[in-house]
């Protein structure tokens, strides 16, 4: 599980084609720091497992339908990711409840700058739109952010200066894929209310 809260941008350093996969290299002396084979890394929101492990790089396999499902099939060497570790056990969730299960890719659409903090509007798939309510979070590329307005087919964030110059959403323009995982809370209500509707009748 994860929290959403980025620990350091990472760069993608190799990329094979391995046919029904790929194999990334990443680089990230932060995530990195007494990894082991095994272990789960989120990249840019979604959840890999460490493959192996050299300084401060490691090694990831991702499949073809992840490939399909999130933006990092659009990764190429020299791109930036978003990492973050797995929450520890006891420790504070800054965010919220991140599985590193990615729903599905939004695209950014427009950015506002303000004096002190930035709008982004992000563009969203139908079958996500039920999940996202204003003031309820969402993960954006493996960020945890709160909804600021929540319409049929898009929403925006307000991005403050700390994530703009940590985490790849300072550098995304419209015309850029985004992962998208909803709340795993809301989507628990809605098949426990579908059982509940079918057992009353």
């Amino acid at each position: 599980m994860f929290t959403g809260i980025v620990e350091e941008l990472g760069e993608v350093t190799a990329v094979e084609n391995l046919g029904d996969a790929s194999r990334f290299r990443l680089r990230g002396p932060v995530v990195t720091e007494g990894a082991r084979h095994g272990d789960s890394i989120a990249v840019n929101g979604v959840c890999l497992t460490v493959v192996e492990h050299e300084g401060d790089e490691f090694t990831a396999d991702v499949m073809a339908e992840t490939l399909k499902r999130s933006s990092l099939g659009a990764l190429t060497v020299g791109s930036r990711v978003n990492l973050e570790r797995p929450t520890a056990v006891g420790a504070r969730l800054g965010g919220h409840i991140v599985q590193g299960h990615v729903d599905g890719t939004g695209e950014i659409l427009a950015r506002t700058p303000s004096e002190h903090w930035e709008i982004v509007q992000i563009s969203l798939p139908a079958d996500l739109s039920r999940y996202v309510v204003e003031k309820g979070s969402i993960t954006v590329d493996g960020i945890s952010l709160t909804v600021v307005e929540a319409a049929r087919d898009h929403f925006t964030v307000s991005l403050i200066p700390t994530t703009l110059a940590l985490t790849t959403l300072g550098v995304k323009q419209p015309g850029d894929p985004v992962n998208l995982e909803v709340d795993v809370i809301a989507k628990y209500v809605e098949r426990l209310l579908a059982h509940g509707q079918e057992a009353g009748r």
